[in-house]
C-alpha cells in the first residue's frame, strides 16, 4: 500500500506538527478540527515553524510554500477522510472520546485506511476494539515539538497485523524520524519511564524538599537533562501529565503510579502549565 493522502484529526500542539511534518516531506494532508479558530491558529502555528527552519537553514522559501500548498483544513469530519490512506487522530487525551472518533472513523473511512493514534498512554488494543478493522489500528506516538524530535513509538495492538507495523515503520523513516516498535502497555516506553519521574519531582516540591527551580537545576547540572522535570511538565501540560498518571496507575495497578496530591490540585485550579499561562512557572500569555 502506497500512502499519499494523511488525515490528520485535531489542530492542538501535536495535530498542527503531524500536519507540517507530513507536509514538508511531500504528502498531501487535511487538517481537520471543531472550529476555524482552531484551524486558523494551527496555520499560523505551522507558518511559523516553517519561518524558524528556514532561518536555521534547513528550509528553502520555495520548500515552505509547496509544503503549505499540501495542508487543507476543514471542520467537515467526514469529509477530511474520505480519500485519506491514512488517518491520525491528534485530540484530547481521554480513552471515551478517542474512541467514539475510532468508531466513527471505521465506519466512514475506506476498508484499506489505516486508522492511528498520537495516544501518549492510552491502550491501542482498547481502541481497536470498536473498529472493525482491528489488524489496521496502530499508535504513532510522536513527540512534541514533532518537527524537531526524531523519535516516533510505533505502537501494536493486540490484534495490529505485522503488514501494518511494518507500513508504518517504514512511514517514519520517510519522515525522517526514528521510529521504535512498541507493545501496547500503559505509557508505552517513553511515558512509563518519563512521567513517573515527573510525578516524583512533584513529590519532592509538595514534600518541601525543595523549590521547583532546585529540583529543576538538580536534573539539569547533575543528570544532563537539557530540561528539568517541572519545567517539561509545564510544555506538556500538567493536565496531561495527570492523565497518563491516572492511565498507568490504573492499568498496572501499583501504587507506585498514584498520582501526587499538588498535582490534582494544581490541576483543579487551573495551573496546567505553559498553556494557561502557569504551572510551576509563570509564562507570559500565549497569543
Amino acid at each position: 500500500m502506497d500512502i499519499r493522502n494523511v488525515s490528520v484529526i485535531g489542530a492542538g500542539t501535536m495535530g498542527n506538527g503531524i500536519a507540517h511534518v507530513f507536509a514538508q516531506y511531500g504528502f498531501n494532508v487535511v487538517l481537520s478540527d471543531l472550529k476555524r479558530e482552531y484551524l486558523d491558529h494551527a496555520l499560523s502555528t505551522i507558518q511559523t515553524n516553517f519561518d524558524r527552519q528556514i532561518k536555521k537553514g534547513s528550509l528553502r522559501e520555495d520548500q515552505k510554500k509547496q509544503a503549505l500548498d499540501r495542508i487543507r483544513t476543514t471542520t467537515d469530519f467526514a469529509e477530511s477522510i474520505r480519500a485519506a490512506d491514512l488517518v491520525i487522530e491528534a485530540v484530547v487525551e481521554v480513552a471515551e472520546v478517542k474512541k467514539k472518533i475510532f468508531a466513527d472513523l471505521d465506519r466512514l473511512c475506506s476498508p484499506s485506511t489505516i486508522i492511528a493514534t498520537n495516544t501518549s498512554s492510552i491502550s491501542i488494543t482498547e481502541l481497536a476494539a470498536v473498529t472493525s478493522r482491528a489488524e489496521k489500528c496502530i499508535g504513532m506516538h510522536f513527540m512534541n515539538p514533532v518537527p524537531m524530535m526524531k523519535l516516533i513509538e510505533v505502537i501494536r495492538g493486540f490484534r495490529t497485523s505485522d503488514e501494518t507495523c511494518v507500513l508504518i515503520m517504514e512511514l517514519s523513516k520517510k519522515l525522517e524520524k526514528i521510529p521504535v516498535e512498541v507493545k501496547d502497555y500503559p505509557g508505552f516506553i517513553s511515558n512509563r519511564i518519563l512521567i513517573p519521574m515527573i510525578n516524583e519531582a512533584i513529590y519532592c516540591v509538595m514534600e518541601g524538599i525543595a523549590s521547583p527551580e532546585s529540583v529543576d537545576t538538580v536534573m539539569k547540572l547533575g543528570m544532563n537533562h537539557p530540561l528539568g522535570p517541572l519545567a517539561l511538565a509545564d510544555l506538556i501540560g500538567l493536565d496531561v501529565c495527570l492523565s497518563i498518571m491516572e492511565v498507568l496507575h490504573q492499568g498496572l495497578g501499583d501504587d507506585k503510579y498514584r498520582p501526587c496530591p499538588l498535582l490534582r490540585k494544581m490541576v483543579a485550579a487551573g495551573y496546567i502549565g505553559r498553556k494557561s499561562g502557569k504551572g510551576f512557572y509563570t509564562y507570559a500569555a500565549q497569543s
